[in-house]
């Protein structure tokens, strides 16, 4: 998909309906898995990508041609390194291919991870 149209995207409905219906899929599955793990995070589109903040931001994720782009935080992709050994990383992002199960559970944990770290983060400012 071409970036400037995922620019213009203003929802994260309106960037999951851009995909054809098998990545739709997937995406709705990621997004519900983000949402159950984090059900005080608010959905918002940051830097034309789908978003949970909670805090400051939580997760990204985003569609690719041959993978999912899931985007943690680079010390939540280290706390996982094992578990995620098998996918292609780069600084603070995994990439999940398309033609391949999507290890939800695993998303579900980091999530989860990244919902401690935020309400950690937030009692030491207090």
């Amino acid at each position: 998909m071409d970036m400037a149209l995922k620019n213009q995207r203003k929802t994260i409905d309106e960037y999951i309906s851009a995909f054809p219906k098998d990545v739709r899929d997937i995406l709705e599955e990621f997004r519900g898995v983000v949402r159950e793990s984090a059900p005080q995070a608010e959905e918002a589109m940051r830097y034309g990508i789908p978003t949970f903040r909670l805090n400051g931001n939580l997760v990204h994720f985003a569609a690719f041609k041959n993978h999912i782009g899931f985007y943690p935080t680079p010390a939540a992709i280290e706390t996982f390194r094992e578990e995620l050994a098998q996918y292609k990383q780069a600084k603070g992002t995994v990439r999940f291919p398309i033609d391949k199960p999507i290890p939800y559970d695993l998303v579900r944990k980091i999530v989860i991870h990244r919902v401690n770290k935020s309400r950690e983060s937030k009692k030491k400012e207090r």
